[in-house]
């Protein structure tokens, strides 16, 4: 496995393609309320990343090509949701994945927010998502192990009574959107073998939340997940790069 040390210039310009990334969320998450269609969020991502010189690197990715320009993930399709014209309803929870490329360097980041008032136990989906991902960041230090890492990200989902996306994961991040390692949100294998953390490395982190069951099913366009359990799930990710021994948040505004 080759994972790529990044130099400073390099990260300055992972760090301005995930900038991107974090505005255009900003200005896609602004649209999240009842009977906008994801279509018209997707629409107007594009329209943002086109505008400020970037390309949105999920269009046409991989086989089948992906449709949306953006990922949107409502209630039970945890990632890789396709936009549609269906109205957004009250109640609903739709997670917002979005990349981009600016200048060769690719960014990528999601979050899951509410459409309105949304129960209890919806909530507390998002706020599992958004919890460990910031706690799992919180705790990388230089030289641990990424399987130390999935370790984190397991006990911080388990603990709060959930269970992790099983057969998808975070990644490192470049010159392309999917790089070198793999970072599962779970631990296969003994956490103290594998490759270690390092300086300059650029990866993606993304806790995937199901309810009772990690393992996914896909939908019939070919890309929306689910779990097996049918219940609604969450998904949060950041773009992060190991700078001075700690990891900087890349896609934040």
């Amino acid at each position: 496995m080759s994972i790529a040390l990044r130099g400073k210039k390099e990260i300055e310009g992972l760090r301005a393609a995930n900038r991107l990334v974090a505005q255009t969320l900003e200005l896609a998450g602004a649209m999240v309320k009842a009977g906008v269609t994801t279509n018209e969020i997707a629409r107007e991502a594009e329209r943002f990343i086109v505008e400020n010189g970037g390309r949105a690197s999920f269009k046409g990715l991989y086989s089948p090509p992906f449709p949306g320009a953006i990922c949107v993930s409502k209630n039970e399709v945890i990632i890789h949701g396709v936009p549609d014209d269906t109205p957004l309803k009250e109640g609903d929870i739709i997670g917002l994945d979005i990349g981009a490329e600016l200048n060769g360097w690719y960014g990528d980041a999601a979050v899951t927010l509410p459409v309105g008032k949304i129960s209890q136990a919806n909530q507390k989906l998002i706020d599992c998502a958004k919890d460990t991902l910031y706690e799992a960041i919180g705790e990388i230090r230089r030289d641990m192990r990424f399987k130390e890492l999935s370790a984190i990200l397991e006990n911080a989902i388990v603990s709060r009574g959930f269970v992790p996306l099983r057969g998808y994961c975070g990644h490192g991040l470049g010159r392309s959107p999917h790089e070198e390692p793999q970072i599962l949100n779970y631990v296969e294998g003994k956490p103290k073998q594998g490759p270690k953390i390092k300086e300059g490395m650029v990866f993606c982190i993304e806790p995937m939340i199901c309810q009772k069951s990690g393992k996914h099913k896909t939908l019939a366009d070919g890309w929306s997940v689910i779990s097996e359990d049918g219940l609604n799930g969450s998904h949060y990710e950041h773009a992060v790069a190991m700078v001075g021994g700690r990891a900087e948040i890349l896609s934040a505004t």
